[in-house]
């Protein structure tokens, strides 16, 4: 048996170095580990990864994540101001952050341990198995450690993956791969464990969508995206729109209410689709909590220029974002509206009803509605309707045990 191993690592060592990988070029950029020109050309190799990823060693796979762990860590930095350069979206230390969390904490495999149960009946062994290799599309809005999580989760079961990242990042995101992929060949993993392509676009991602060397589908995105993979034909996890609301009702605290939801709201500009999109206060507490914002980091807007507010950020047709100011800070907002903001200024606060775009739509930009409603009941009415059965996130700040357990389950 071990001669045999010993035969098929000679053969796919020399098919491996006759697999021809060309050279991306992105303005001069050096070559990519992992990045093929074509569609088959990256299949092939990732499979041929795969294949040898199937007998590496526990120990092996374990030594690898750590690897991977290691250089988001290292490069976190690095990632992080090479993401906001590409895209022009978020916050570079909020990024830092993003990077170091999903390094640190995505689980690895000691979370795949296997289970034995022995009885009058026998022994029985459950142990977690692959699926192959897994097509992740990644979002504009959080490229790299999307990639990073995605890589050390799917690595760690044993699975390949085969990365279609945002054209808006494209840059970042194959130096990413780069990295990690030179990472795993350091920790004595074979190369090609993550693929991608030298060019993004909507042709290729429906081809990979569809190609029977891909096991099965995760993406991050926006609603659209996620639909089409879902109706593919094969298994699909999504990561779509939400709209979480956050309900603050009589018993909150209002000053750690006010802190706790801008740190949420602004971080990274309101980009992930958990950080709280609007507020539904109930009218005992409402004015401590607008009060409160101010000494927040918040700017809370003057209701008069609500309507210069809204031509800057909404889109023509008022049923969602003017994508320019997506993941951009408060301040180049103000600015528009010719008003000056301190960059360290967080988000803009502003009270509206709860049929206003703000409060209805997902912004992922630091403008935080804020909606006024008589008592709790009306509070929890008003959350649900606005959280569109989404089944996503959602937020209360309360004393009362109750409040929360109905909430909850509401």
């Amino acid at each position: 048996m071990q001669a045999l191993d010993t035969q098929i690592d000679a053969i796919v060592r020399r098919v491996m170095e006759q697999l021809e990988q060309p050279k991306p070029s992105l303005n001069g950029s050096p070559q990519y580990r992992g990045v093929f020109a074509s569609i088959e050309t990256a299949m092939d190799a990732v499979h041929l990864a795969q294949n040898r990823y199937y007998r590496i060693s526990i120990a092996k796979r374990k030594a690898i994540i750590q690897a991977i762990r290691n250089v988001g860590i290292e490069s976190a930095q690095k990632m992080a101001q090479m993401v906001v350069q590409e895209t022009g979206m978020g916050r570079v230390a909020d990024k830092v952050l993003k990077h170091l969390l999903v390094s640190e904490k995505t689980p690895g495999p000691e979370f795949l341990n296997p289970d034995a149960y022995v009885g009058d009946d026998g022994l029985m062994i459950e142990e977690c198995a692959p699926f192959g290799t897994i097509l992740s599309i990644t979002p504009v809005t959080n490229p790299t450690a999307t990639i990073i999580n995605n890589t050390i989760s799917m690595l760690s079961a044993g699975n390949t993956v085969f990365f279609a990242p945002h054209p808006g990042a494209i840059k970042s995101s194959l130096t990413m791969i780069d990295l990690i992929n030179e990472a795993i060949e350091n920790a004595g993993g074979p190369p090609n464990l993550i693929v991608s392509l030298s060019q993004a676009s909507i042709e290729t991602v429906g081809q990979l969508m569809t190609h029977p060397g891909i096991a099965l589908l995760s993406v991050t995105g926006g609603t659209p995206v996620v639909d089409v993979a879902l109706r593919s034909g094969k298994r699909a996890i999504g990561a779509a729109a939400g709209n979480p609301p956050v309900l603050v009702d009589d018993t909150a605290d209002p000053e750690k209410a006010a802190r706790d939801i801008v740190a949420g709201h602004s971080f990274d500009n309101n980009m992930p689709c958990t950080s709280e999109k609007e507020v539904v206060v109930t009218a005992g507490i409402a004015d401590r909590l607008l009060e409160a914002f101010t000494h927040a980091n918040a700017l809370v807007l003057d209701p008069k220029l609500l309507p210069q507010l809204e031509a800057v950020t909404l889109n023509e047709k008022r049923n969602g974002p003017n994508r320019f100011y997506i993941g951009k800070n408060a301040c180049a907002i103000l600015s528009e509206m010719g008003i000056q903001a301190d960059e360290e200024l967080r988000t803009i606060v502003v009270e509206v009803d709860k049929d206003h775009p703000f409060a209805r739509h997902e912004m992922m930009m630091p403008v935080l509605a804020v909606v006024r409603v008589k008592d709790f009941a009306e509070a929890v009415e008003v959350a649900v309707e606005l959280e569109e059965g989404l089944h996503h996130s959602a937020i209360i700040h309360s004393s009362n045990i109750y409040h929360m357990s109905e909430f909850g389950k509401a």
